[in-house]
């Protein structure tokens, strides 16, 4: 009878080490990203609360001294709630539209474009290329009084003839819709570029219309971009006051342009504290809320 030579058993002890070993070192990865944040984010945002709990009554050449005074949040609410409410519902609107103008172009940039995909892409991006404020100038131009759409508004009978685009919650709303359109198209491109083509194919070989096909394949695979693409829209139109400040009027304002006021115009650093809090708590729970409503899998 042979005797075979046992294998040797693993040793679980040093197997466990290197296990450890490992583990330890993926940590030590997150240290930069984690420095990082805490630097750029925790600090500045413990600082931005304290800010906000300032006595209201100091000023910006006698100093603001920390009263823990819990009431500013309340009077800010108070006094500019509406400004939330018009901001929102901008954002919303901007939002809705960018989808609705970006969805197709990101679809015709995945499926249609071709050999011309990359440089369908380049001209979603070039924008970019272009300060934020110039763009937003040259709206200005495009939307004023007697510029070349008004008049043209005015021809057709849409606008009456003392009729005006500029200074108008549509010249903000149109200003936000061009500067955020490639935050949306982009995202919507990428997720729609990762679509298996075939996945498509089989559903009209399942006899499926293009619509259905559309509704029950397409659809919902894209939707990560979906989503990405409305709150890296929402969230910067939320706080935009650049549209509002060059195409409207103080009554177009949104939260942000009061924000900026009260920062570097009033010197209010309690009150731009606390509105910027307000703002970004009511943004994060929105976000929250929308994610795991409409979020996929990929996204939670």
């Amino acid at each position: 009878m042979s005797h075979g030579v046992p294998s040797a058993a693993p040793d679980t002890a040093a197997v466990d080490g290197a296990t450890a070993r490992r583990r330890g070192w993926g940590w030590l990865l997150l240290v930069p990203g984690m420095l990082y944040l805490g630097v750029f984010f925790v600090f500045p945002t413990v600082q931005l609360f304290l800010t906000s709990l300032y006595d209201p009554s100091g000023n910006y050449f006698t100093g603001y001294t920390l009263t823990w005074h819990f009431a500013n949040y309340l009077d800010a609410i108070r006094d500019t709630w509406h400004l939330f409410v018009r901001s929102f519902i901008y954002a919303g609107i901007t939002t809705g539209v960018c989808l609705l103008l970006g969805y197709p172009l990101a679809y015709a940039i995945a499926f249609k474009a071709g050999r011309w995909k990359n440089f369908m892409l380049v001209l979603v991006i070039a924008p970019f290329f272009t300060s934020f404020l110039l763009r937003t100038i040259s709206w200005h131009t495009i939307l004023a009084d007697n510029g070349p759409v008004t008049d043209f508004l005015r021809t057709v009978h849409v606008l009456p003839h003392d009729g005006r685009l500029l200074a108008t919650s549509v010249a903000v709303i149109a200003g936000l819709i061009y500067n955020f359109m490639p935050f949306m198209t982009l995202p919507l491109f990428a997720s729609l570029d990762k679509v298996d083509h075939r996945l498509i194919e089989a559903a009209g070989d399942l006899y499926s219309s293009p619509f259905t096909g559309f509704r029950k394949v397409t659809l919902p695979l894209s939707l990560p971009g979906v989503v990405s693409g409305t709150l890296l829209t929402f969230i910067p139109a939320c706080g935009d006051y650049i549209n509002a400040e060059i195409l409207g009027t103080p009554k177009q304002y949104m939260v942000g342009n009061r924000i900026q006021a009260a920062f570097l115009t009033e010197h209010n650093y309690p009150l731009a504290a606390t509105l910027s809090l307000i703002l970004m708590v009511i943004v994060v729970l929105m976000v929250i809320v929308y994610v795991r409503r409409v979020g996929t899998e990929e996204l939670l």
